[in-house]
């Protein structure tokens, strides 16, 4: 592949000078996106450079090699320039990726809904449980979760919990937790003894900025109204509560976790663009696949996915057939087997 130095030092200068900007260090969000840009842009200039160092240093080895009488040197010789070779090849996979990523969405930041289902309190209980595990996982991954909704029952579990992902190629690590959970166990309440089954949805959705998604004002309709709950008297008082309707595809976003309409109203289009962007990227998507079912989903929240299994201390994923077990540690947290084992399974597909 053909590699400019000079053009990819540029961007990893240009990047550091963004990123002095007085207006720019008082925005986290604006330095958190420059800051991944600038990992990327300088993790290609490291691997571009890599590249072009080895390939000196094999036209070099060959130039000996043809002077060189001694056969045990020759065979050494050989035997480096076949290292270097692979090591090349290895970065130059690694460097098509950075500049060609295969999903541009990886990278992005996400949106991640959960949904209590069929189950009545086990299933709200039941997705509080996924709630933390997806919080445990971000956590090993050194990302950041904010919650942006939660609607939660009596007994500490979620009708419904809305949270922004943020760190570095969020996308990729929970792009194929779309879809139906499934949970069987004995629930605290039930007395005898009987196994339940119920079920959770998980939507992930990458966050789509303003400039992958344009929204016109004319398409919105803003209410607002009392916010219920919790919250001391100003939440019951005050107007702060915001619904947002886009028109044109009637998706409906509302928020009133903050006491600030204004904090409400920025909380609830973050969700309404990723929503939106969402539903274009899962359209495309149909589209594009002529048979669906042989793929592994990332976006369809009526698809079965996985199913939890107490008694047996079991977890299946029925899409790639995989079966862990030691479901303590996944529930913990531990998803990484479950993740590589998708990315494998899409690897195959793709070729």
């Amino acid at each position: 592949m053909e590699i400019d130095l000079q053009k990819l030092k540029q961007k990893v200068s240009e990047l550091e000078t963004e990123m002095q900007k007085p207006d720019v260090v008082s925005d986290n969000k604006k330095m958190s996106k420059l800051g991944r840009e600038y990992n990327d842009a300088k993790s290609a200039f490291d691997l571009a450079e890599s590249i072009t160092t080895n390939e000196k240093e094999v036209l070099h080895l060959r130039e000996l090699m043809n002077t060189e009488t001694d056969e045990e040197m020759i065979i050494l010789t050989e035997e480096e320039v076949l290292i270097l070779q692979e090591k090349i090849r290895d970065d130059e996979e690694k460097l098509e990726e950075l500049v060609n990523p295969a999903d541009p969405n990886d990278k992005k930041d996400i949106i991640l809904e959960i949904r209590a289902g069929t189950g009545g309190d086990e299933s709200a209980l039941f997705a509080a449980d996924l709630f933390r595990m997806y919080s445990r996982f971000a956590e090993n991954q050194n990302f950041k979760l904010k919650i942006l909704s939660a609607n939660k029952t009596e007994i500490d579990g979620f009708k419904e919990i809305i949270a922004e992902i943020t760190g570095e190629n969020v996308y990729k690590y929970f792009k194929y937790e779309s879809g139906v959970h499934r949970v069987q166990r004995v629930p605290e309440t039930e007395k005898s003894g009987r196994v339940h089954t119920s079920a959770a949805s998980v939507a992930v959705m990458p966050e789509a900025e303003e400039i992958d998604l344009q929204i016109e004002a004319k398409d919105l309709r803003i209410d607002t109204f009392c916010a219920s709950g919790h919250g001391g008297q100003s939440v019951n008082t005050t107007y702060s509560a915001v619904r947002i309707t886009h028109l044109p595809t009637d998706t409906v976003v509302s928020c009133q976790d903050e006491k600030s309409q204004g904090q409400n109203k920025e909380k609830a289009m973050a969700i309404l663009r990723s929503r939106i962007l969402a539903k274009l990227e899962e359209e495309k998507h149909a589209k594009n696949a002529a048979d669906r079912k042989s793929q592994i989903g990332s976006g369809d929240r009526s698809e079965k996915i996985r199913t939890y299994n107490y008694p047996q201390d079991r977890l299946t994923d029925h899409r790639i057939k995989l079966t862990l077990h030691n479901l303590n540690n996944i529930m913990d947290g531990e998803l990484i087997p479950v993740i590589k084992g998708l990315w494998q399974a899409a690897k195959t597909q793709q070729k």
